[in-house]
C-alpha cells in the first residue's frame, strides 16, 4: 500500500545521534544531552496548581472548543497589548492551536495545495520545510544570510509560479539569528506589493539577551493585513508538553483555520487551557525568571568552550547556541562531528545537516541542562578535542 502524504518524508534526521546517545546511556555513560531542545525548566506553579484545581471539575472533563475558549484567547490577546504594544480582537484574530507545530501544519493546509510554491528558510526547523511538502506544495529554500531579506526578493522575483507563502522565524533556530523591526518593515511591504502571504513562527518571542527585544511582525502596520504570526507557551513560559499555541494576526487566515479546526478536533483539554489563562494574565515574572536561567546556561557554555580555544558568538535570542565546527575538526562533517562528541566527550549535540544542507560545518547546542551539567559537558569537549 503507498502511504501518498508521508512518502517524501526522511527519516528524521536527528534519529542516529539519539540512537547512539541511548546506548551510550544502557553502557552506563553519563551523556550531557544537549542535543534535542527539549526545555527542562519547570512550568509556573501557579499554572500547574492551577492545573490540579481544573482537573477536579467534572465539568472540564468533556469536549472544549477547537478554537480555545474566549478567555484563553482574550489572555494571549492582552499579553501581546503588554509586550508588543499590538492590539488584537480576541473574537476575530486570534485561535488556540495544540502547540505550534499543529498550528503551522493545519494552517498551510488551508492556504497550499498541489502546485503552489512556498519558501522556508534554510537551515531550518524540520517543519518549516515538511509541514508545506505534506500539503503537496513545491518548497524552496532561502539561505540565512547578513542579507536575507535581499535573498527572500531574489527568490520570489526568480520563482515560476510565484510562491504564494513566505515562512520566516526569528529568533531563528538553529541558527539564532535574529532582526530588528526594520526587516519586518521591509517584508510587510513587499507582501503587498506582491500579494503572498507571510508566516512568521514566533516561538522564542520570550527567550532574548543583552537587551534585545525580539519584534513582532504585528507591530508593523499592515502587518496583520499579509500575515500571521505564531506565539506558544512553550519557551518562555516553559509549557512543551502542555501543546499550547496560538495564529494570531490577519483574521480571514484564523477564520480560514477555526474552520478546518472544527472538523479536525476539540481542542486542547479544558483544564491546561484554564491553567494557560493564568500563566498568560499572571506569569511575566516567570518568563523573566526563564530568560535568566537561559542567560546563565549560555554564559557557562559560551565561556568555557571559549577557554579552550572553540570561539563562538554569543546568541542574542532563543535556548541554543549555533556553532562553526573547528577547523581541523570541519573535514569530518557535522554528522560524524557530533558522534566524535558523544563518544569521546559523552555530549549529545545536534548535526548542522539535519537542519538542512546550509546547516552543513555546524553542530547545535540546546540548552537544556544546567549550569553544572553544562561545566561538565565542556570538560568532556575539552578531552575530545584536545589540541584545538
Amino acid at each position: 500500500m503507498e502511504f501518498r502524504r508521508i512518502h517524501n518524508l526522511p527519516p528524521y534526521a536527528f534519529a542516529e545521534v539519539n540512537a547512539r546517545k541511548i546506548e551510550a546511556r544502557r553502557r552506563g555513560e553519563d551523556v550531557v544531552d544537549l542535543g534535542f531542545g527539549n526545555p527542562d525548566i519547570p512550568s509556573p506553579p501557579v499554572a500547574i496548581d492551577k492545573l490540579i484545581e481544573a482537573a477536579q471539575n467534572p465539568r472540564n472533563h468533556r469536549y472544549s472548543v477547537s478554537r480555545g475558549l474566549p478567555n484563553l484567547r482574550r489572555a494571549v490577546s492582552d499579553r501581546y497589548r503588554r509586550r508588543f504594544g499590538v492590539e488584537l480582537d480576541p473574537e476575530t484574530e486570534v485561535i488556540n492551536t495544540i502547540g505550534a507545530k499543529e498550528g503551522l501544519s493545519h494552517l498551510l493546509w488551508a492556504l497550499l495545495q498541489p502546485g503552489d510554491v512556498a519558501i522556508v528558510p534554510e537551515p531550518s526547523y524540520p517543519i518549516h520545510i515538511y509541514a508545506p511538502v505534506l500539503t503537496g506544495a513545491e518548497v524552496r529554500r532561502a539561505p540565512i544570510t547578513d542579507d536575507y531579506f535581499d535573498v527572500l526578493e531574489r527568490m520570489f522575483v526568480e520563482s515560476w509560479p510565484k510562491p504564494r507563502v513566505i515562512i520566516v522565524s526569528f529568533p531563528h533556530n538553529p541558527t539564532t539569528t535574529c532582526v530588528d523591526i526594520s526587516f519586518f518593515e521591509q517584508l510587510v511591504t513587499f507582501a503587498h506589493q506582491h500579494g503572498v502571504f507571510l508566516i512568521h513562527d514566533f516561538a522564542y518571542a520570550d527567550i532574548s539577551f543583552d537587551g534585545y527585544e525580539p519584534p513582532s511582525l504585528l507591530q508593523v502596520e499592515g502587518g496583520r493585513e499579509v500575515g500571521v504570526e505564531l506565539y506558544t507557551m512553550t519557551k518562555g513560559h516553559s509549557m512543551p508538553g502542555w501543546r499550547v499555541g496560538f495564529v494570531v494576526g490577519n483574521h480571514e487566515a484564523v477564520a480560514a483555520l477555526g474552520k478546518l479546526k472544527s472538523y479536525l478536533d476539540y481542542g486542547t483539554f479544558q483544564p491546561i487551557q484554564i491553567a494557560s489563562i493564568v500563566a498568560l494574565n499572571e506569569g511575566d515574572a516567570y518568563v523573566k525568571e526563564v530568560n535568566e536561567i537561559y542567560k546563565g546556561r549560555r554564559d557557562t557554555l559560551i565561556d568555557g568552550l571559549c577557554r579552550i580555544g572553540w570561539e563562538i558568538e554569543a546568541p542574542k535570542g532563543t535556548m541554543f547556541v549555533w556553532a562553526e565546527i573547528p577547523e581541523s575538526y570541519r573535514e569530518m562533517g557535522s554528522l560524524d562531528f557530533s558522534f566524535h562528541l558523544l563518544s569521546a566527550a559523552a555530549v549529545a549535540v545536534s548535526p548542522g545537516v539535519g537542519f538542512g544542507d546550509e546547516g552543513e560545518g555546524h553542530v547545535r547546542f540546546a540548552l537544556v541542562e544546567n549550569e553544572h551539567r553544562i561545566g561538565q559537558a565542556v570538560r568532556g569537549i575539552r578531552r575530545a578535542l584536545d589540541g584545538l
